[in-house]
């Protein structure tokens, strides 16, 4: 089965830390550029970061210098270390599998989300 699984999210204190992963089943994930992306109640799916299959890295502003991505081609897993966060985080994450650069486009792979509540 062709998949992406995301697991990690969960409740957490501002100021907190979560690492989120997602595994791929049924394909490997050399030849694909890896994303996670988020999805607030009301508000539309933004790209929070993403890696190409080079190592190139982007994030949204507003986490850059907070959340760090990377992934382990050997392990078919991408990760999302989340740090310092604040409630304004506090969305479903999913993650995403695309041939493309193009970040904003809503093709590709995508896995079931996984919700992360930032709050006190």
């Amino acid at each position: 089965q062709v998949q992406l699984v995301e697991s990690g999210g969960g409740l957490v204190q501002p100021g907190g830390s979560l690492k989120l992963s997602c595994v791929a089943s049924g394909f490997a994930i050399t030849t694909y550029h890896m994303g996670w992306y988020r999805q607030a109640p009301a508000n539309q799916r933004e790209l929070v970061a993403g890696v190409t299959t080079n190592g190139t890295t982007v994030y949204a502003d507003s986490v850059k210098g907070r959340f760090t991505i990377s992934r382990d081609n050997a392990k078919k897993t991408t990760y999302l270390q989340m740090n310092i966060l604040k409630p304004e985080d506090t969305a479903i994450y999913s993650c995403n599998a695309r041939i493309t650069t193009t970040w904003s486009g809503p093709w590709g792979l995508w896995g079931q989300g996984t919700q992360v509540t930032v709050s006190s």
